[in-house]
């Protein structure tokens, strides 16, 4: 039995999420939606009360009732394209060289025991073509070492849903993809006698619907089909763009093991290599895309990524990213994966810039981004969310109070943020200059403050501009006692207007030029007016992979916002390395990483 392996982090909150109920009974068994590998990560999701899909649906038969709910579920397995053998290559018909819906499709089940019936199906369905053309194909479901029966025309094993785009009629027996067949509209000749090749399709899948049980993969608690469709289809989603990475490159050594495992697929995890010719090598002799961790890429790699025809993802640390700094070897729960651009600079259009200019967002969409909202600010989220009490401060009232966030001056969204100020000190002071009476409260940056990045201020001089420097002070208790926040382009800023602060920005960070903050230095190409929550459905939801501490799984961002509320909040805490040599080998540190990139 398949079950979710926790990860080293998911004793701390305290979570069964082993579904019980199937994990020793001898009469249930995985149905046909089953959820794809991510490495050696794979969960239950669904399962059958029965020992077997024939017996699913034989014995359902006679009870079956189509309902308004069946015919939902069916259509969102059409739209999200998941069920039966999940993690293959989903190319598509066209892809294929091949005509949507035009071919006789002959399922070969790569059995021994069934050659002699696999060779008779076939001439049954060369003599009723009619003129079609016959594709023969190796069964999905059959094991990945088994070998075909017939002279198979399409390469290899394809995912169901591109094996019925080719079909207009499918041959089979009794494999579980006439079941999908009867969901795709796709004619059904069985060969076996399967009991959903007899009754009318919607009664075949009432029967096969009625005997399923979905489960919360996260929480081990039920759930309805239409959200075990919803996750099947993301993690669809997540699996292939993973399955896409066969390279990693530029990633720091501490984060090898948790990059590796976020991109594992069906195929396995991506190779981390130092040298970027390495990784393009790799990458190109598998057919994959290359990822590079976006703030130490060298110039030049995308130049020779493209030479080669090999594609570039960028990766970065989340928007929710962690309970403790990444500096401090806290692993990130989510993570950027960009393969236009990146969303700190401006110079070229990112995919979340992308999503942002040109995606229509559903209501429902948007009414799921309203509750997120509200979930983050309930659990008080934010980047890091570390421990800590809010300061007491003397604070005169009718005067407007300014939270002025520090940035690490050697970040890479400091260098190509876009912005005329390029230090914490004259942003500062920019800040003052506009500001003549207003309070202002200076807040250095996490890493600065840890002695492991560029951006300090000598005391002196923050404290002739700012009335408070709220060293060692977590962020998410200051927004509460401020109106408004000045910025270069720090993520604190976009974490303001999530709690409906005024936001004043200096640089071009992704959340500036859509008409919801000031700004100083408008973003290029940008201009569309969005809602809040059209901005936190594209950050966080369409555009966030989030990673459940727990399982180690892909997950929505509303389970990571639940995660990180559950679990202990972390100080800063301790670091292998001694404070005084923690800058110098965080310096050298990411400098190797994009010098044996450049290589």
């Amino acid at each position: 039995m398949l079950l979710p392996r926790q990860s080293r982090q998911g004793s701390e909150y305290g979570l069964d999420i082993v579904p019980q109920a199937i994990a020793s009974d001898p009469h249930r068994s995985l149905g046909l939606f089953r959820a794809p590998a991510f490495g050696r990560r794979q969960a239950i999701i669904s399962w059958l009360d029965a020992r077997s899909l024939t017996d699913a649906v034989r014995v359902g038969l006679p009870a079956a009732r189509p309902d308004a709910a069946l015919r939902q579920a069916v259509e969102m397995l059409r739209l999200a394209r998941v069920g039966g053998a999940p993690g293959l290559p989903d190319p598509g018909a066209m892809a294929l060289g091949h005509a949507h819906g035009a071919a006789v499709l002959v399922v070969d089940p790569c059995d021994p025991a069934l050659a002699g019936a696999a060779a008779r199906m076939l001439e049954t369905a060369r003599r009723g073509a009619a003129g079609r053309p016959v594709l023969v194909a190796a069964s999905p479901a059959a094991p990945p070492a088994a070998k075909p029966t017939l002279p198979t025309t399409l390469p290899g094993r394809l995912a169901p849903w591109t094996l019925l785009d080719l079909a207009a009629e499918l041959h089979s027996l009794g494999d579980e993809l006439g079941l999908l067949a009867l969901i795709a509209g796709v004619t059904l000749r069985d060969h076996a006698g399967a009991p959903w090749a007899g009754p009318p399709p919607e009664q075949a899948l009432a029967a096969l619907f009625a005997a399923t049980r979905w489960v919360d993969p996260f929480r081990g608690t039920p759930w309805s089909a239409a959200e075990g469709i919803a996750q099947l289809a993301a993690w669809r989603e997540a699996e292939a763009a993973n399955r896409s990475i066969r390279a990693c490159v530029g990633i720091e050594w501490f984060k090898h093991r948790h990059i590796r495992d976020a991109l594992a697929s069906a195929a396995g995890p991506p190779r981390m290599v130092m040298r970027g010719s390495s990784a393009i090598r790799v990458a190109r002799r598998e057919g994959g895309a290359v990822a590079v961790w976006a703030s130490v890429m060298p110039a030049g790699l995308r130049v020779r990524a493209a030479a080669a025809g090999v594609p570039l993802v960028r990766l970065e640390d989340g928007f929710i990213r962690s309970a403790g700094l990444g500096v401090l070897l806290a692993p990130a729960a989510s993570l950027v994966i960009d393969g236009q651009g990146i969303h700190y600079d401006p110079g070229q259009e990112s995919a979340l810039e992308a999503l942002l200019a040109r995606t229509e967002f559903p209501p429902a969409l948007l009414d799921r981004a309203a509750r997120l909202r509200q979930a983050l600010l309930a659990a008080g989220i934010t980047k890091y969310n570390l421990a800590g009490a809010a300061p007491v401060l003397a604070l005169p009232p009718g005067r407007r109070v300014i939270l002025v966030p520090g940035q690490v001056e050697d970040d890479a969204a400091m260098r190509l943020g876009g912005a005329r100020l390029r230090s914490n000190l004259a942003l500062l002071a920019a800040v003052r200059r506009e500001n003549p009476d207003a309070v202002i409260l200076y807040k250095p940056h996490p890493d600065v403050e840890a002695g492991m990045r560029r951006g300090a201020i000598p005391p002196a001089a923050a404290a002739a501009l700012a009335d408070h420097v709220l060293a060692e002070v977590p962020i998410g208790t200051l927004y509460g006692m401020v109106g408004e926040v000045h910025t270069i382009a720090s993520l604190a800023g976009f974490e303001a207007l999530l709690r409906g602060l005024r936001v004043v920005t200096h640089g071009q960070p992704f959340y500036a030029g859509w008409g919801l903050t000031e700004d100083r230095a408008p973003p290029p190409r940008r201009g569309r007016r969005l809602s809040l929550d059209a901005l936190v459905a594209a950050a966080l939801i369409l555009h966030l992979r989030c990673i459940d501490p727990v399982t180690g799984l892909p997950c929505p961002p509303e389970l990571l916002v639940e995660r990180l509320a559950q679990a202990r909040p972390r100080l800063p805490g301790r670091h292998p390395v001694p404070a005084p040599l923690r800058g110098f080998t965080a310096r050298v540190s990411r400098f190797l990483a994009g010098w044996w990139a450049a290589r």
